[in-house]
This record gives structure tokens, C-alpha cells and sequence, in this order.
């Protein structure tokens, strides 16, 4: 290899090279099975392009609401009505897989979520919910990678940090280490001789670097991979009967269960879902926001069925950028807004309840006039998550200069 190839051009070319694979430089240690007994395995679904929280989890008896969405706000009786939660709320009847759960008390709904600040640029807003410092471009790390490097170094596992997606997310960049894969079988070469051709162009690209610690990641990026070949992690079947939606969070998802069933020691999974910007032809009980919406709670409801007991162990937080304007638009959509609604569920939630905040939808009471405000700052339920999640997080690190206030009872 070239003295003059750099540590970075490396990372770049394995980010590049069609295993799918992107390994940050905290990535240095061997392989330990299973979460610490102490932790949950926290999961974070970001859903992208600012959801409609007022159609997710609607107001169904505020007036207002009726009003200001005359071909989009949902019923509260007959076709295509929301399905009952606790007054005044209702959920969208595409989210109906998830009913058994909210019913059973591990799924729980917040309203009124956002920045503290209003910003409706996507990019802005996004960078700012995932480093957990609104207001603050500079910042260099995310906030589930701080929560990673928070506490007491002990070994920890090369797939305690995973995201399912193609890159890895702002919230996990960062120096605790993570690493981001598109499907688990991207992750494990492929057998036959053109895999064995591409792990051996792997390890001889690692053998001859002169960075030690770049050669000491890529050891523990073939032990993970190892790992994973040993475990057979990616042909692990889901439970018997449970089928996964074949979209991509879907499988995703899957996989997420896959690694938490494998007992890799996975702490923290991160994945996405896009198609949430609805700006035109948004529709009600049925078009574009309902199918977002069946693709979601068919992943989700899959994912609890196919854990079972494990999801004890696990909490998984739905959350997005911002939500959307009260009042639909010209083109029967929604604009970008300020406050939206977030999904908790899992181990330790007390679920069967909206938290948060949420004022009638009349004028007087909107952010400028037009959105629901961030009555709930987001910080304050991803607080309450972390430290069901990881008892000993330090969160003044997390989320440097959030003062925290009246606790929201999330969990148990």
C-alpha cells in the first residue's frame, strides 16, 4: 500500500468499497457477548421529512382541528375513523398493529414534541434533534455517541453501536465508536471465491498500514465480522409466524432483532425512515400519510412479536425533525411546522398514555399562529429513554446545557 495513503482516504475507500460497511475509530475492541444485565438496548427510528404528528396521533375532539383540516383531519366515528386512545386523542387507522401494545401498557405517545426553538429547515432541524444542541452548528458529535462514551470505560463489543442504513447517522458520530451497514448481509462477505478474494483485499489492505491505530480497527472490524459469520446472525429466522413488512425499515428492523437476539452486546441500533414530507396530496385514512403509516407499525408491531420476552430488555424511540402546520395548504398537504408526536415502547415503559403537554388548536394558542408549539423540548423524553436505557448515562454531557425540568414519567 502507498506510505502516502492517508487514514482518512482508508476509511473513505472501506465506507466505498461494496461490503457495506463504515467503521468509526472507536471501533478497537474484541468481541464480548450480551448487553450488560444493567442496560436495555436502546433503538432509535428517525422519521425523515418532519411527520404530521396532528395525523399520527390526531385531536379527534378538538373542534379546531376539524376546522383547520377540512379534507385531511380524521373522524372520530365510522369509515376510516381514528382508532380510540385516551381523550382527546385518537391513532391513525393504519397504526392499528400497534393497538395490541398501547393496550397492553408498552406503548406510549407524546405530543407537542420539538426544539425548543423553531426551525423548519429539514437539514437544520435534523442536525440539531441529532447532536442534542439546538441552536448549535459547531458541535462535532452526536448524542446517542456521547451517551456511549458517558459513563465508565469497560470493554464493550465492536457491534455495541449499529445503524441500519447506508450511512451513519449524525446522532452517532463521535469518538465512541460506531458502525453502519445497510443489511447484515452486507456486513458478512460473501462465501465462495470471490468473497474469500474480497476479505483477503480487506485484511491485506489493513496488514500494510502504517497508522497502528487504523490497523488495530480494522483487527476489530474482521472480529466483528467473525462474530457475525460464527452466529449466522443474517440467516437467523424471525419467531415463528411473524412476518416483517419487505420495506426497507421492515428489514432493517429485522436485522436490529437479528443482533439483539444474537447477544452481540448491542447497546444502541439506530435506523431510518424516509417519506414523511407531505407537502401535497398528503390524504386521510387513506393515500400517501396512510401508507407511511402501515409500513411503520407493520415494522414496529413485527419487531416487539419477534422479540417477545427480549423487548423487556429493549426501548425503542420514534422520533422526527419537527411536525406540521395545523391548517392543511392548497394542495391538500402540510407545511413544515414546529411540534409533532413521538412513539416510546418496550421495556420499562408505562405505556396505555399520551404525555407531554397539548393545548386546543385554536389561534391564540398555535406557534405563530400556525403550528402546534414544542410544548415538550425533545430532549426531555430522549433524557428519560437514555436513562431508563443506561442507568448510569451522564447526562449533562449528552446534552451539555439542557436544564432539565418536571420529569415526564415516561418509565417505570
Amino acid at each position: 500500500m502507498p506510505q502516502s495513503l492517508s487514514r482518512r482516504r482508508l476509511l473513505h475507500a472501506l465506507g466505498l468499497s461494496g461490503a457495506g460497511l463504515l467503521f468509526t475509530p472507536g471501533l478497537l475492541r474484541g468481541v464480548q457477548a450480551a448487553t450488560p444485565p444493567s442496560r436495555r438496548t436502546l433503538v432509535t427510528v428517525f422519521l425523515r421529512g418532519g411527520v404530521d404528528g396532528l395525523s399520527l396521533v390526531p385531536p379527534v375532539e378538538d373542534a379546531a382541528y376539524h376546522r383547520a383540516r377540512p379534507s385531511l383531519a380524521l373522524k372520530s366515528t365510522g369509515e376510516g375513523a381514528a382508532l380510540p386512545l385516551s381523550s382527546p386523542f385518537g391513532l391513525h387507522p393504519r397504526l392499528e398493529p400497534l393497538l395490541p401494545l398501547w393496550k397492553e401498557g408498552q406503548l406510549a405517545v407524546l405530543h407537542g414534541v420539538g426544539l425548543p426553538t423553531p426551525v423548519r429547515s429539514h437539514f437544520d432541524a435534523q442536525d440539531f434533534v441529532e447532536s442534542g444542541t439546538p441552536g448549535r452548528k459547531s458541535t462535532p458529535d452526536g448524542w446517542l455517541n456521547r451517551a456511549l462514551g458517558s459513563e465508565a470505560q469497560v470493554p464493550s463489543a465492536p457491534l455495541r453501536a449499529v445503524a441500519l442504513q447506508s450511512t451513519l447517522p449524525r446522532a452517532l458520530f463521535g469518538d465512541a465508536g460506531a458502525l453502519a451497514m445497510g443489511r447484515l448481509e452486507e456486513f458478512r462477505l460473501r462465501v465462495g471465491n470471490r468473497g474469500a478474494r474480497a476479505t483477503r483485499g480487506f485484511e491485506a489492505l489493513y496488514a500494510g498500514a502504517v497508522d497502528d491505530a487504523l490497523r488495530t480497527t480494522g483487527q476489530g472490524a474482521f472480529e466483528a465480522l467473525s462474530h457475525l459469520d460464527e452466529e449466522q446472525l443474517a440467516r437467523l429466522p424471525p419467531t415463528s409466524g411473524v412476518e416483517y413488512p419487505r420495506a426497507p425499515l421492515g428489514q432493517r428492523l429485522a436485522d436490529i432483532a437479528r443482533l439483539i437476539k444474537g447477544d452481540v452486546g448491542l447497546e444502541v441500533a439506530a435506523t431510518e425512515m424516509g417519506g414523511w414530507d407531505t407537502h401535497a396530496a398528503q390524504g386521510a385514512a387513506t393515500g400517501t400519510f396512510a401508507n407511511r403509516c402501515a409500513e411503520l407499525s407493520g415494522a414496529l408491531s413485527a419487531f416487539a412479536r419477534d422479540l417477545g420476552p427480549r423487548l423487556e430488555h429493549v426501548t425503542v424511540v420514534v422520533l422526527t425533525e419537527f411536525g406540521r402546520t395545523v391548517r392543511e395548504n392548497g394542495s391538500r398537504g402540510t407545511d413544515h411546522g414546529v411540534g409533532s408526536a413521538m412513539l416510546v415502547l418496550g421495556g420499562g415503559v408505562r405505556g396505555g398514555r399520551v404525555y407531554g403537554r397539548f393545548e386546543p388548536l385554536t389561534a391564540d394558542r398555535l406557534q405563530d399562529g400556525r403550528d402546534v408549539p414544542a410544548w415538550t423540548d425533545v430532549r426531555a423524553p430522549l433524557s428519560e429513554a437514555l436513562r431508563a436505557c443506561r442507568p448510569g448515562v451522564d447526562l449533562t454531557r449528552v446534552f451539555p446545557g439542557y436544564p432539565p425540568g418536571t420529569p415526564l414519567g415516561l418509565f417505570t
